[in-house]
Parts: structure tokens; C-alpha cells; sequence
């Protein structure tokens, strides 16, 4: 378990300083109202964990140490949204769509609404 862990750690470590590299540097170069760094990292993740699921099926580097320290640590830390994107295709290849819909709705609108509710008891 604190092996498992600290895998998790040294990825998610990785992750959260790579995206803020991507964030600083995008930031730079753009002076849209649009979140370009944030809609960056979330595409890329999901393309990272898409990669990783796909070669974890092939091989055996991308499954235990490989998946904890590259899926779980390095996108976890790089966005979470990839873990989401994740969930809700193995749920589409399930033919859970119902499932799936209900999970992406419930997930985008009540992340929203509680954001929202968050910054307002905090004023």
C-alpha cells in the first residue's frame, strides 16, 4: 500500500509540475477569455490515459507500477479530467450509455452548481 503510494506521488508529482509548465506557458502566448491552458491539459490527458489504456491491453510496462505512476499519478496530477473521460468510455464500450450520459451530466452540472455554492458561502 505505502509503495503504492508513493508511485502514485512520484507520477502525480510529475503531472501537477508539467501542467503548470503547460499553463505558464500557454498563458503566455494566449490572451483569449477562452481557458486555453486548462481545455489543453484536459484533451491531452485524456489522449495520455486513452495511450496508456490502450498499450496497458497489449503489454504489461503499462499495467501495476507503469498504470499507477503514468495513469493514476502523472494524469491524475496533470488533470483529473482524464480519469473522467476514461470512466465514461469503458461505460460507452459496456453499452451503458444511459449510464454514461447520466454520469457526464450529473458530473459536469453538479461540479459546476457546487463550485458555485462553495464561492458564494465563502463571500
Amino acid at each position: 500500500m505505502l509503495r503504492a503510494l508513493l508511485l502514485v506521488g512520484l507520477g502525480g508529482c510529475f503531472g501537477s509540475m508539467a501542467r503548470y509548465a503547460v499553463s505558464m506557458l500557454l498563458g503566455k502566448t494566449s490572451s483569449s477569455p477562452f481557458p486555453v491552458a486548462t481545455f489543453s491539459v484536459n484533451l491531452i490527458g485524456c489522449f495520455i490515459i486513452g495511450l496508456l489504456f490502450g498499450l496497458g491491453n497489449k503489454t504489461s510496462w503499462a499495467q501495476g507500477d507503469g498504470w499507477l505512476i503514468l495513469a493514476t499519478g502523472f494524469c491524475g496530477g496533470f488533470t483529473t479530467f482524464s480519469a473522467f473521460a476514461l470512466e465514461n468510455s469503458n461505460l460507452f464500450d459496456k453499452n451503458l450509455s444511459v449510464t454514461a450520459l447520466l454520469y457526464i451530466a450529473l458530473s459536469i452540472i453538479g461540479g459546476i452548481l457546487l463550485c458555485r455554492l462553495g464561492i458564494t458561502i465563502t463571500r
